[in-house]
């Protein structure tokens, strides 16, 4: 059980990663990936170009660098870029989204949620905004929470498997714990 449990959060984790998006390095690969056969590859490349865009080319390359930096795992270097971001474009979700995944990533749950709070100010129906503030009362164990994060991210997004089952798991310790 702890195996699938450990499973299960890590699809999650990329799940909420390529929802917010995070799916691809670059615009380069995004662009790539808009020729897949794959209708669902077409269509998240389509949302992280979307998403990723903040109509400032500076600001831009901020985000590519705050990825790349994501990608290799220097978390903090990521959180500072981010920041940067946020800091020049206050209003581009996509700046408070990526700094909320990278918190995730670091184990700072609490400073991720705050981020998910804001990306949804911004943008209401951000499906991976709504996952992450799922995984992230998820991790600090406030599960009913975590539960109505999930299902709200659910009714954004209904083709999220993994936040369904997670859905499934919470219900089913809910109603024990109930018991």
């Amino acid at each position: 059980m702890l195996s699938l449990r450990i499973i299960l959060v890590a699809t999650l984790t990329l799940i909420a990663a390529s929802a917010f998006p995070e799916g691809f390095k670059s615009r380069e690969e995004a662009l790539a990936a808009l020729a897949s056969p794959q209708e669902a590859t077409r269509a998240e490349a389509v949302v992280w170009l979307l998403w990723s865009r903040s109509g400032d080319e500076a600001v831009d390359r901020l985000m590519e660098r705050g990825s790349d930096e994501m990608q290799s795992g220097r978390y903090r270097e990521a959180i500072a870029t981010f920041s940067e971001v946020i800091r020049r474009r206050p209003a581009f979700a996509e700046g408070w989204n990526k700094r909320a995944t990278v918190l995730y990533l670091a184990g700072e749950f609490r400073r991720s949620l705050a981020d998910c709070d804001q990306v949804l100010k911004r943008n209401p129906r951000h499906f991976g905004a709504l996952s992450g503030g799922g995984l992230n009362h998820l991790n600090l164990e406030q599960y009913s929470q975590a539960l109505d994060w999930f299902r709200r991210a659910l009714e954004v997004n209904p083709n999220m498997s993994a936040v369904e089952a997670e859905i499934r798991v919470l219900e089913k310790r809910l109603r024990e714990r109930a018991t």
